[in-house]
């Protein structure tokens, strides 16, 4: 019997982007998703709503007084109700599930349900590594990747980004924990942002899933990294409370720190002098990646999969 797998998601993002996020993973053989629609998105609900293989909500006040509780302020707490939720819907129709964001997109080098049905029985969970994209102004989308061995990562990365490399953990602006793809129907499991827990035991079994990345377009431009940038300082990937990469009595200064000097002296040119370096297909720094062989380039095609599997989008 095939496996199925299934992805689960909270998303407050314009239509073409959700339909975008859903076809990729139609595409590459989803039975099941449940995207769970932040803000009152009427249009992508009737869109979703015609894909047999989708369960689209609308988390209006009904929803959250159905859950007995009032809405979450912080974004990253709506995702962990919703994820639950999701999970209890989730046995019986799937035999495995993901939580990721719409930015995010899994590439397997081959399929996901092959991948998955080697795993051994033991394994409850397993990683999905995340590559971060560049910004170009081409068709193909450019990625970056880091090392898992913290000395290796750490050399590479002062090497590769020589400016504020010693800053930045693997390159990224983001999460280099990535997300976790764990079995249905254990009784108890509990999902977080980047791990899962079944009572106090943390990933039973986890293993890296190496044939499959998972591609995070964080700033896929100048414009986007700019337009979330004040949020993301202030609640999310960039908030005061996440630790620097290094300890500060070696230099180290988190995201936060760093964006906010930045800004402070130089104002928006400050941080478009980081995004250049950091965030941009520039031929120097993808020859750099290259060498460490940490720089992937794709197609995802986007827009093809969504006339595809959303032909009234």
């Amino acid at each position: 019997m095939s496996v199925k797998w299934g992805v689960v998601s909270t998303i407050k993002a314009p239509v073409q982007e959700i339909l975008d996020f859903c076809a990729h993973h139609l595409e590459l053989g989803a039975h099941r998703l449940f995207i769970y629609l932040d803000d009152n998105n009427q249009e992508a609900y009737r869109l979703l709503s015609d894909h047999p293989k989708v369960r689209p909500i609308l988390t209006d006040d009904g929803y959250w007084k159905r859950r007995g509780m009032k809405r979450r302020v912080k974004h990253q707490s709506r995702q962990f109700v919703n994820a639950g939720h999701a999970y209890r819907r989730a046995s019986g129709q799937v035999d495995w599930l993901t939580h990721i964001d719409v930015d995010e997109f899994l590439w397997p080098d081959r399929p996901l349900a092959e991948q998955l049905s080697a795993l051994p029985a033991a394994c409850m969970c397993a990683r999905l590594r995340p590559w971060e994209s560049l910004s170009s102004d081409g068709q193909a989308v450019h990625l970056k990747g880091f090392s898992i061995p913290m000395p290796r990562r750490r050399a590479e990365t002062e090497a590769i980004y020589p400016t504020f490399g010693a800053h930045l953990n693997g390159g990224f602006l983001s999460h280099v924990a990535g997300k976790m793809i764990y079995r249905t129907g254990i009784e108890g499991l509990k999902v977080q942002i980047h791990n899962v827990f079944v009572g106090e035991d943390m990933n039973p079994g986890q293993v890296e899933l190496s044939g499959t990345k998972l591609l995070h377009l964080h700033a896929k431009s100048w414009e986007d990294f700019y337009a979330a940038f004040h949020f993301r300082l202030e609640k999310g990937s960039y908030r005061s409370e996440l630790k620097p990469n290094k300890p500060r009595e070696e230099g180290g200064l988190s995201l936060h720190e760093l964006f906010t000097m930045l800004y402070d002296e130089d104002g928006e040119a400050g941080l478009r002098a980081f995004y250049d370096a950091v965030c941009s297909a520039q031929p120097d720094l993808i020859a750099r990646l290259a060498q460490h062989e940490l720089h992937l380039s794709v197609d995802l095609d986007l827009a093809r999969k969504r006339a595809t599997q959303f032909p009234a989008g």
